[in-house]
């Protein structure tokens, strides 16, 4: 599962609401989400890297994964934060050297942008990352919000031709199956031959999180990205009003976090896919 952003939900991510994830759902990744902008890290470095590392820890203490989530989302030039990615990254990177259970997703949704801009980015933040963790993946964001740059008009084929010159690294994927149709699903099925590819977002609403949800397309990728071993994380582990937040309203201002009754519909159906 995927935080949403810890400067408006840091109170969905608690001892008891992530031990029900690793025990009651049996998830086995956090995506801990720190925005860029919209009063996240910009806004406080020291105090959002700080809570960024509390979060990390404690999925770390429940044998969960960690994915980094520099959730630089607009501008959606990601070089438009590059000085600070790269103090967000080095800080990463010292303190998680050492812990084989952590991915660095190093552009959420780059948008608006060339795939050119983009992978000269990811080509001087991933030195970064190195020079402290030489051996944990990378995540690389692409064109048109994660989509390979379907929602600009483009395809996969701009990343199989001209790919970051790094090595143990994957290309990230977001969809949203009320919005993103065949197109998007042919994309992640002809990129995924090619290409290793992380789904770190994906909602079953439409592509603002919102609306009916649509189970058989969400379904539909699953299947595909379990026939094809694609990692994923859903999009988010909050009591945000929207559909796509797994808790109903008011939940986080409580206690109780198992079981289905604090959960929305999207919820339970997540809870019941990462439970199979």
């Amino acid at each position: 599962m995927s935080t949403h952003g810890t400067q408006w939900y840091a109170q969905c991510v608690t001892d008891g609401s992530l031990n029900a994830l690793a025990t009651d759902w049996r998830a086995d990744v956090l995506r801990v989400s720190t925005y860029v902008q919209e009063g996240g890290y910009e806004t406080d470095p020291a105090g959002f890297t700080a809570r960024a590392q509390k979060f990390i820890d404690a999925a770390h203490a429940r044998g969960m994964y960690a994915v980094i989530d520099w959730h630089m989302l607009s501008p959606g030039d990601p070089n438009a934060n590059l000085a600070r990615a790269k103090t967000f990254f080095t800080a990463m990177a010292k303190k998680y050297k050492d812990h084989p259970g952590v991915l660095y997703e190093i552009a959420n949704e780059p948008s608006g942008v060339s795939w050119s801009a983009i992978k000269s980015y990811s080509e001087q933040i991933i030195p970064v990352i190195r020079a402290q963790d030489p051996d944990a993946v990378v995540l690389v964001g692409t064109r048109a919000w994660s989509s390979f740059g379907v929602s600009e008009g483009s395809n996969e084929s701009e990343v199989v031709n001209n790919p970051v010159r790094a090595s143990n690294i994957m290309y990230t994927f977001h969809f949203y199956a009320a919005s993103h149709r065949e197109e998007y699903l042919s994309a992640l099925d002809r990129a995924s031959d090619r290409l290793p590819v992380f789904v770190t977002e994906f909602g079953t609403q439409n592509y603002a999180g919102e609306g009916a949800n649509d189970f058989a397309m969400s379904q539909r990728y699953l299947d595909l990205m379990k026939r094809k071993k694609i990692s994923w994380t859903n999009w988010n582990y909050s009591d945000d009003h929207r559909s796509g937040a797994v808790f109903k309203t008011g939940t986080c201002n409580g206690s109780n976090w198992t079981g289905t009754g604090v959960l929305k519909e999207a919820g339970v159906w997540i809870r019941d896919r990462i439970r199979q």
